[in-house]
């Protein structure tokens, strides 16, 4: 029996299930989930990450954690994490750098990796050679060391499932998952609702079918990592596709083989994502005491020095290359492309000012 199979026998016996519970099981079963089972990233998977486009992104990262390590003081003891680190290649170029650039830095941070998969886990190992007997590999964010903190993520918080509601005969309802007259999966409205206080402005007068998207899972783990920062100081970059006001739209949507597919249609074996709420991520960080600062991923990176970088990379060499470096610059920051659609949020205690942000 195949997941979209089990999902429909569930839903025979238990009754319809929310938006966020699909999205679980979709991505993360055991047996059938789509990051336990599958190669996700680069060409020959579904979706190619920015540190796959290219090593500048890693190494700009790298150059971003050595300036916040300094603004911390330079501290000789401290926690570099990474959570989703997909096959590795970030933290690996991230480390690269650091090393030429600082070498204090890379010898007094203890490297963690959240990942709860053991398939990856494997690949990240592979790809970081020689560091790996070096990194501590955990599963949950409770089990890194204690020290100051520095943290980086691409691509997590859209891949941890949100809740979606609907307007219905003038108030919004969750939307659920349920079987039609044939038992092909559908959408629909249930039973229950939302608080109104915590609707976007505007949700009066939104009309009929607005949906409304709301994680609380994302954002209990923002708070989980901005308590520890205001803790034990540090600060967090986190990249991700999203938008930096609330909002009504379904941004749902299943990836496969780099193309769009319907997100009912192959339940575990396709990416299943929603857009990354930045505005209820940063109040979740303010609430426990940090400041926080976003941007484009395009403006971050010109900030960091990614042209300078991309003309060093390409300094003697063939045409060909100097073309492709080009393409990859335009890729990670042209407007058209991941530049303004992928934003970075970056979090950190009050006494740490964190170069290019404004703290709010």
């Amino acid at each position: 029996m195949n997941l979209k199979q089990r999902i429909i026998r569930q839903i025979e016996a238990d009754g319809p299930i929310s938006v966020a519970d699909y999205m679980a099981m979709c991505l993360f079963d055991r047996d059938a989930g789509y990051y336990t089972t599958r190669e996700p990233f680069g060409k020959d998977g579904d979706f190619i990450t920015a540190p796959e486009v290219s090593q500048m992104f890693g190494e700009l990262v790298g150059v971003w954690c050595v300036d916040t390590w300094q603004a911390l003081g330079s501290p000789d003891d401290f926690v570099l994490c990474e959570f989703g680190p997909g096959r590795g290649t970030l933290m690996n170029d991230l480390i690269r750098t650091a090393g030429k650039i600082a070498p204090g830095f890379v010898a007094a941070a203890k490297i963690h990796m959240i990942e709860i998969s053991e398939r990856l886990t494997e690949i990240q190992q592979k790809t970081l050679g020689k560091h790996s007997s070096s990194i501590a590999w955990k599963k949950n964010f409770d089990d890194i060391a204690s020290g100051p903190l520095i943290t980086v993520a691409n691509e997590l918080f859209d891949a941890i499932p949100s809740r979606q509601y609907v307007k219905t005969k003038g108030r919004f309802v969750e939307r659920v998952l349920a079987l039609d007259a044939v038992q092909n999966l559908v959408f629909a409205a249930g039973s229950g609702s939302i608080d109104a206080t915590l609707l976007p402005p505007g949700s009066d007068i939104a009309p009929e079918g607005s949906i409304f998207e709301i994680a609380p899972a994302r954002n209990a783990l923002m708070q989980q990592i901005a308590a520890r920062i205001h803790r034990e100081r540090g600060a967090a970059l986190l990249f991700d596709y999203g938008h930096l006001q609330q909002g009504f739209g379904d941004t749902l949507q299943a990836l496969s083989h780099h193309n769009s597919v319907d997100v009912l249609h192959i339940p575990g074996a396709a990416d299943l994502t929603t857009h990354v709420d930045f505005h209820a991520l940063a109040l979740a960080a303010r609430r426990e005491g940090c400041k926080t600062s976003a941007m484009t991923q395009g403006d971050f990176l010109l900030a960091m020095g990614l042209l300078d970088r991309a003309g060093a990379l390409g300094q003697h060499k063939s045409a060909e290359l100097q073309e492709q470096i080009r393409l990859d610059v335009e890729r990670l920051a042209d407007p058209e492309q991941m530049g303004t659609l992928f934003k970075v949020l970056c979090v950190s205690d009050p006494a740490t000012h964190v170069f290019p942000f404004e703290a709010k």
